[in-house]
């Protein structure tokens, strides 16, 4: 990796951030310090406490905060955070004066091209209204309320006026089988499904009023069944309550909140359960509210006013970090539908018009954009967008030389990870540090984030475990229904005591930064020689006739070899001289460890609904061995390519 910056804050971006402001107060009030981001870095999380509280008061956290901010800090997997404070998760985000309350909270756009716009005080009518309606239908504190809905304002609304209440919001995408959905909400037992009647996407719409009803059916505790209409208006269903009608009903509603611990729960979120039953993942209310704060003002700047969008469904959980960004003022921008259809400058267009200042995406949809051509800075007037993240896989260094040379180069390239099981970020960007071709910047505030080797001994400049080494407020409260805590104990905090274990395989760099391989479930051991499979597919982005490609290693003669399948760009097929290039790229970029001993032509890569990689399935499904949860994936029959490949026999 160069030593050399790819990108600088200018000292004008540095003094105009939140962060800066976050530090001149602590310098103020605390008589302390800071020369730069890792100092503030190194003070958090020596007195994480303190840290804690300070933003607390930085962002004006709505709420009672008690006198006790952590309880048993030295126990990482026990602490809690703020046992003392009471706070409405609903009402940091609708309640402020950041902003006139005739400006636009929500705006939204659909595939087909169809716009909506909320306004703050029509977002918190809306919000009130479904409250009331939900109070009416029996939901109280702690009852769990479904959505199986596209990423409409609608969603918002139903997640808001849920925790309003106290109650417990959770959400599959309506691209989930009925049987997917089943497998998740039949364990969380909801009392309230909101449920679309169907979306548009990749220019067809899709009906969803079947799997609607075969998910009530199947889960005796939904007694209420909202529809959204999406689709041409047509006459609900027998025993369905329509939208417009809680609208309507319940015009005038007073917005009241329900005053919650800080550790109530406010989310479950849904790993991705590709080898087994998808674990049902428990976030708070206020570990939450608290982290995103954290992630929104001082790592990403988020100021009021800000139009924000992440590119997601309501599946993933950086829409739940994207909804967070209402509590710092900004305007949630939402879009539904498929980002690259009818062309790949659909979104860029929208980030165009409405001024976009952050836009999150994938690492996926990046090499796809630079694939298909597009140069967004030259064919879009992209002046407002001052931050740009990535996450769901690992960016590779050219993919930071395209976002600079062909998107904008003043600009914050933030590569974040971290993901479902903390509903955050282990590590992510900052507007006061330069961004590095192919880092993510450093591990997050307040977060002693470190890399171990397999004895627990901490790791510079070599790959190894991400951990974090001490307790922080967005740690999950646990597993639904885990009544011991055993299984979330043997996920995260079994292998070292008191130290989390992510499942990334990474390593820290002289600058501070971390360079993410892939998870370390799924990395490669030729020979005993453990390899990151983000190298790999960094290499293969770079060929023009690959669209995509899995790798995984496979059990031959007591050693494990690499089988790659590739899916060929259109007009291509694997001949023997794509191959032998394949195999020189790997060889001279990376090692001769890193030649696959075997190549296969599949014409799908099977992947997560959030678009990640499934190297684990398609390992079990070579090895002959069940994939426990195909439901987990977008396009489960592109598994039937990998069975029984007589070049692996």
């Amino acid at each position: 990796m160069s030593s050399s910056p790819i990108w600088s804050p200018s000292p004008e971006r540095i003094r105009n951030s939140l962060l800066h402001a976050f530090m001149q107060r602590l310098e103020r009030e605390l008589g302390l310090e800071f020369s730069d981001y890792a100092s503030l870095h190194a003070w958090s999380v020596e007195y994480s406490d303190l840290f804690w509280h300070q933003l607390w008061r930085f962002a004006g956290v709505i709420g009672h905060r008690g006198g006790t901010t952590v309880a048993d800090s030295q126990d990482a997997e026990h602490a809690v955070w703020f046992p003392d404070a009471r706070l409405n998760f609903a009402e940091n985000l609708l309640m402020h004066e950041r902003v006139p309350g005739e400006s636009p909270a929500i705006i939204a756009r659909s595939e087909n091209g169809s716009c909506s716009q909320l306004s703050w005080h029509e977002l918190q009518q809306q919000v009130a209204a479904v409250s009331a309606w939900l109070r009416h239908a029996g939901v109280q504190e702690g009852d769990v309320v479904a959505g199986f809905m596209p990423n409409i304002p609608e969603t918002v609304v139903a997640m808001l006026a849920t925790a309003t209440l106290g109650g417990i919001w959770t959400s599959c995408s309506p691209d989930f089988g009925s049987e997917g959905v089943i497998e998740r909400f039949g364990q969380t037992q909801p009392k309230v499904l909101f449920a679309a009647d169907g979306y548009d996407y990749n220019g067809k719409q899709h009906h969803s009023r079947e799997r609607a009803a075969a998910i009530m059916t199947a889960i005796g505790s939904i007694t209420h069944r909202v529809e959204v209409s999406c689709l041409e208006p047509s006459a609900l269903p027998a025993g369905v309550t329509g939208w417009r009608e809680i609208l309507a009903t319940h015009r005038g509603s007073p917005l009241t909140f329900h005053s919650m611990p800080f550790n109530a729960p406010l989310y479950v979120l849904y790993s991705s359960g590709t080898t087994g039953k998808p674990k049902c993942i428990v976030h708070s209310a206020g570990g939450t509210l608290l982290n995103h704060f954290k992630e929104h003002l001082l790592h990403c700047d988020i100021q009021p006013g800000d139009p924000v969008f992440y590119f997601t469904t309501c599946g993933w959980m950086m829409w739940n970090w994207l909804a967070s960004s209402l509590a710092c003022g900004a305007t949630l921008l939402l879009y539904d539908g498929a980002p690259l259809h009818p062309d790949a400058g659909r979104l860029w267009q929208w980030l165009a018009e409405q001024r976009i200042s952050l836009f999150g995406t994938s690492a996926n949809y990046l090499e796809a954009l630079e694939k298909s051509g597009l140069k967004p800075g030259r064919q879009y007037h992209l002046g407002a967008l001052r931050t740009l993240c990535s996450t769901g896989s690992p960016l590779a260094p050219e993919q930071f030389d395209f976002v600079y040379r062909h998107i904008r180069r003043d600009l914050l390239l933030a590569s974040i990870s971290g993901g479902t099981d903390i509903c955050g970020c282990f590590v992510l960007g900052n507007p006061i540090s330069p961004v590095y071709r192919g880092q993510c910047q450093g591990p997050g505030l307040g977060l002693n984030v470190q890399v171990f080797d397999d004895n627990g001994r901490r790791l510079f400049g070599q790959p190894g475990e991400l951990v974090c080494c001490n307790a922080f407020p967005n740690r999950p409260l646990g597993f639904w229904n885990d009544n011991d805590g055993s299984r979330y104990h043997h996920a995260y905090w079994a292998r070292w005591p008191g130290v989390w274990q992510h499942g990334d395989f990474v390593t820290q760099t002289a600058e501070g930064g971390m360079v993410f391989h892939g998870r370390s479930d799924a990395v490669l051991n030729p020979g005993g020689v453990r390899i990151g499979t983000a190298e790999i597919y960094r290499q293969l982005a770079q060929l023009r006739e690959i669209a995509g490609s899995v790798i995984i290693g496979q059990r031959k003669n007591n050693d494990e070899r690499l089988v790659l399948f590739v899916q060929l760009a259109r007009g291509h097929s694997l001949t023997p001289e794509l191959s032998e290039a394949i195999r020189k790229q790997l060889r001279t970029a990376c090692s001769p460890r890193h030649v696959p001993a075997v190549i296969l032509e599949v014409s799908d890569i099977p992947r997560t609904r959030s678009g990640k990689l499934v190297e684990l399935a398609v390992r079990e499904v070579v090895h002959n061995r069940p994939v426990k949860n195909m439901e987990a994936l977008a396009n489960p029959d592109a598994l039937e390519q990998f069975k029984n490949r007589p070049e692996l026999a």
